[in-house]
């Protein structure tokens, strides 16, 4: 994808998920990975408004070249893309369901237990990271660890939430993440009201074997 087309994408997922209600105001944001660096929305932007043109972009180093100033989270989704070379999109939003989720949660395991096929196969597991204020340090960190030991056990990960804030999903398109972020946010909907039972154990090895996916 080429940088005047990455632009539009992001200015059109932005529209979209702030008209189903994913972003709210000035939350969320959303980037791409290029050869020559990273687009990534403006700090306190509205993903529902967003100009191609006005789109941030910092260079492999992270340093900013263009555009308005880049979001606070630049530093996580860079440590995103460094530890998953496949990733050439990241998405984070404020979904409802899924900050609902989070704060009830006490621990630091997965968000949400494996209670229908399509979050087995379409998600993956969902490492739930503590709470830090937006855009810290520690965040990155944290985010690289949980990936990297889902990645030690040959566990799927495509996501991330971030405890009361929201989720970061990754992918190799735009239109990919998308789908892991609605699928994601249509679990949550469903275990917040039913705190359903999760798929027994010889179910998710079926699903594994069937469809060659790494639960």
């Amino acid at each position: 994808m080429n940088e005047c087309d990455a632009r539009v994408q992001i200015a059109e997922t932005g529209a979209s998920l702030f008209a189903r209600g994913y972003v709210h105001g000035t939350t969320g944001n959303i980037s791409v990975k290029l050869d020559d660096g990273i687009l990534i929305t403006p700090t306190d932007a509205c993903l529902g408004r967003l100009e191609p043109d006005e789109i941030s972009k910092v260079d492999l180093d992270g340093k900013h070249v263009s555009g308005a100033r880049p979001s606070k989270t630049v530093v996580l989704h860079r440590r995103i893309y460094a530890s998953v070379p496949e990733a050439r999109c990241v998405i984070h939003t404020h979904s409802r369901e899924l900050v609902a989720a989070s704060l009830v949660r006490t621990d630091t395991s997965d968000l949400l237990p494996a209670i229908t096929p399509y979050f087995v196969m379409k998600v993956g597991r969902v490492p739930h990271i503590p709470y830090a204020a937006p855009g810290a340090q520690i965040t990155a960190d944290r985010v690289q660890t949980a990936i990297e030991s889902a990645q030690a056990q040959g566990r799927a990960v495509r996501a991330v939430m971030l405890e009361r804030l929201g989720p970061n999903v990754w992918e190799s398109s735009l239109g990919r993440a998308m789908a892991v972020l609605e699928e994601l946010e249509e679990t949550a909907y469903l275990w917040n009201r039913t705190a359903a039972a999760p798929l027994p154990a010889e179910a998710i090895a079926a699903l594994e074997e069937r469809f060659a996916i790494r639960w």
